[in-house]
């Protein structure tokens, strides 16, 4: 960075990335020509060919090296801009690029600059109305529901009380569906904060922690959670209490979908050069043509339990955000309605 530095300092290099260039190329190879001029001109009258030759062959090699040496840091800047932007991208890490430069390198440092401070921005104001207006709605649903409470107090008739009731309930619906929302805002905003870094990790031991979370849904509906490991320690880029959360949330799919006192299998094996988590049920399946829609926020497609327990319809989309932001691949198969589904977890193994 620091050659970039000086070369933008000289007037007719300052504007221009590909002038820089071209000047340190330009002294790069008159350096073989200057070098065979003072030797000719002031070294022995009697210089042989093959000397000259020599020389002149010594003085390209020497000048190919110094040249491709600054070249080298010549490009800097892009390296430096390049970086910054996959650090962004990966781990969230806002970078303070140089924005003083007026050549076509300079310009993108800058405007790389610019954009990632102005996305910051953008996030945060974003964060914040979403918050606010979160806030709001629900002071507005709170006071429906006080409203409600209030004519239910009142011992009306029973048409008005039930349509109190019917008021009550939705206005409890919307409260869900506030919660829901915020908590989708919040995991989205954690898991771009999250930085990528190889964790050894015991699938045994996390499935310990998934089991206890799960249990008291197995127990309710009389489902047995099988599991079998061909592999156990593992180094994976996501972290321990992520990988849980994904796991939670597909076994707690498997069983909501799943038929009281039937059987949910869970494997961890090696495929390729992939750790493949794979949980698998013989429940309400679902239909093929479905299956890219149940992955969206909120999806039109998500159904009721076999025991009508609630879905939330963001459970599949935080899993897929999850699992594709640490280098894995969230698969769904299915044969059709009622015929069980399968949900496979893929990481690249290091």
């Amino acid at each position: 960075m620091r050659l970039y530095q000086k070369l933008s300092k000289i007037n007719f290099l300052k504007k221009s990335y590909a002038f820089k260039f071209l000047f340190v190329a330009f002294i790069g190879i008159h350096i073989p020509l200057i070098g065979i001029l003072f030797y000719v001109l002031y070294g022995s009258k009697n210089i042989a060919a093959n000397t000259i030759l020599f020389v002149a062959l010594v003085m390209t090699l020497i000048a190919s090296a110094i040249t491709l040496y600054f070249l080298k840091h010549l490009i800097k800047p892009i390296e430096i801009a390049s970086k910054a932007l996959d650090n962004y991208r990966n781990e969230r890490k806002v970078p303070s690029l140089p924005t003083d430069f007026s050549d076509e390198a300079g310009l993108l440092m800058r405007n790389i600059q610019k954009s990632i401070l102005e996305n910051e921005r953008s996030l945060s104001d974003n964060q914040d109305l979403i918050y606010l207006l979160s806030h709001d709605f629900k002071n507005f649903t709170g006071n429906s529901q006080g409203l409600a409470e209030l004519i239910l107090d009142e011992s009306p008739s029973e048409i008005v009380q039930e349509y109190a009731q019917l008021i009550k309930k939705s206005t409890i619906q919307q409260f869900v569906f506030i919660e829901i929302f915020i908590k989708l805002m919040k995991d989205q905003e954690e898991l771009l904060n999250r930085p990528l870094k190889v964790n050894t990790i015991s699938l045994q031991s996390v499935l310990k922690i998934v089991r206890i979370q799960v249990a008291p849904k197995l127990i309710s509906k009389k489902i047995i959670l099988n599991s079998f490991f061909q592999i156990d320690e593992v180094l994976l880029t996501i972290e321990e209490d992520l990988l849980v959360r994904v796991l939670v949330n597909l076994i707690d799919n498997a069983i909501k979908f799943s038929f009281p006192e039937s059987e949910i299998q869970f494997t961890a094996s090696k495929i390729d050069n992939k750790i493949a988590l794979v949980v698998s049920d013989s429940g309400i399946g679902f239909n093929l043509n479905d299956k890219e829609e149940l992955y969206k926020r909120f999806t039109t497609r998500s159904r009721v339990g076999t025991s009508n327990e609630p879905s939330t319809g963001i459970g599949l989309y935080l899993c897929k955000k999850i699992v594709e932001k640490y280098q894995g691949n969230l698969i769904l198969e299915s044969q059709g309605v009622n015929k069980g589904s399968t949900f496979s977890v893929l990481f690249t193994s290091f």
